[in-house]
């Protein structure tokens, strides 16, 4: 009886160990991520790829299914 319970309470250790980690590690990497911005506008040559000029094509293209 008490090796079973010494093998149940080894899994359960286990468990919560893992349980842990995966818990501060996810919130290392929100954490990590939360700093990030994604909306910065580019740096260096970068050129806009979306321009005013190409709206009328973009309605020809939805409307036609070109």
């Amino acid at each position: 009886m008490k090796r079973m319970v010494w093998h149940s309470l080894k899994v359960f250790i286990i468990f919560i160990a893992c349980t842990l980690l995966f818990y501060f590690g996810l919130r290392f990497m929100h954490l990590e991520y939360e700093q990030f911005h994604r909306y910065e506008p580019p740096e260096g040559p970068a050129i806009k790829v979306f321009h005013n000029d190409d709206v009328k094509r973009f309605r020809l293209f939805f409307r036609f299914g070109e």
